[in-house]
């Protein structure tokens, strides 16, 4: 079970499959199990404090020899801190995302990491190119998360970013299958990064009650809300909701800044309070509807994957209409 292309070759994996680095979600167990399965397992370090992301780096070494990531939001407040720490513990990979890569790329290039940088647009994408990074996430609409501002859906990112950029495309946003995949990659993507199916997963840190919620969750149960502050796709609950009804109040930055408080995704997340916590998730989370074993997600999208490229095969593709 492998697979050889620019992607698989820049990060030493098998699979051109990225579990993505979620806050309160991606923890050295999920990370790992991914790297194991041949994927690429990224840990999530907008949600630790410098020394938790430093054991955290240190439990992935010790549970694989593998290659794995760390996520960087470039938005935390101590991002030197995290800097020096991934390269204390030569991590090989780093994604950035949330900010400028022409900040940090040269830094993290020059003690070894190979760089990602994830955008939302083909303009982003080049700038990260210019910045030297070795490839880009291109990350539609429909993510779970922070979302760009311009709401582009994957089917018209990943072609528009794929045609702008010479380096390799990952892509991510409402990509839960091996079908969904296959698609990205006719479009002109690498490799997937996917992020709400992993939460569901055993290995995932979320709150057993958040996972539940995602388990139940059906179309149009996601929303997009505070585009004032960073746009962020959540799952609908009572403090979305009120989210919501201050944006139509038109209330600015401050009000629904101090509405948002500290804490929040961490309290419904990693804490479980399904009410009142910020529950960041994909417009896939209709189409998952059981926790399973990251092994086991990573081997059903890559059998699926290959179903598909048959299933193309089989058509009449040189039939005359």
């Amino acid at each position: 079970m492998s697979f050889e292309n620019r992607i698989t070759q820049l990060f030493k994996i098998e699979l051109p499959i990225i579990q993505a680095g979620m806050v309160w979600a991606s923890g050295w167990e999920l990370a790992s199990a991914v790297s194991n399965s041949g994927g690429l397992g990224i840990l999530g370090a907008g949600s630790m404090y410098p020394a938790i992301l430093k054991e955290q780096i240190q439990k992935t070494k010790a549970a694989t020899s593998k290659p794995f990531a760390v996520n960087l939001p470039m938005l935390y407040p101590d991002l030197q801190a995290h800097i020096d720490i991934i390269i204390e513990e030569k991590v090989p990979i780093v994604f950035t995302s949330a900010g400028n890569p022409k900040t940090w790329t040269a830094t993290l290039k020059a003690a070894g990491c190979t760089v990602v940088h994830v955008v939302s647009s083909a303009l982003f994408a080049q700038k990260a190119e210019a910045a030297g990074c070795d490839a880009v996430v291109a990350e539609g609409f429909e993510a779970g998360g922070h979302n760009g501002r311009e709401e582009t859906t994957t089917m018209v990112l990943i072609p528009l970013v794929h045609k702008a950029v010479k380096i390799p495309v990952i892509a991510a946003g409402g990509i839960a299958t091996g079908a969904q995949m296959l698609a990205t990659f006719v479009l002109g993507a690498e490799a997937v990064q996917i992020g709400s199916r992993f939460v569901c997963s055993m290995e995932s840190c979320a709150h057993i009650h958040f996972k539940q919620a995602i388990l139940e969750a059906g179309e149009g149960d996601t929303q997009l809300g505070l585009k004032q502050l960073a746009p962020v796709r959540l799952l609908k609950n009572d403090f979305a909701n009120s989210i919501l009804n201050l944006e139509r109040e038109g209330e600015g930055k401050e009000a629904l800044a101090a509405f948002l408080g500290r804490g929040r995704a961490k309290k419904g997340m990693y804490e479980g309070d399904m009410k009142e916590g910020e529950l960041e998730i994909g417009q896939v989370s209709a189409m998952i509807d059981k926790i399973k074993p990251a092994a086991q997600i990573v081997q059903e999208i890559w059998k699926d994957f290959n179903a598909g490229v048959e299933h193309i095969k089989a058509l009449p593709l040189n039939r005359s209409f």
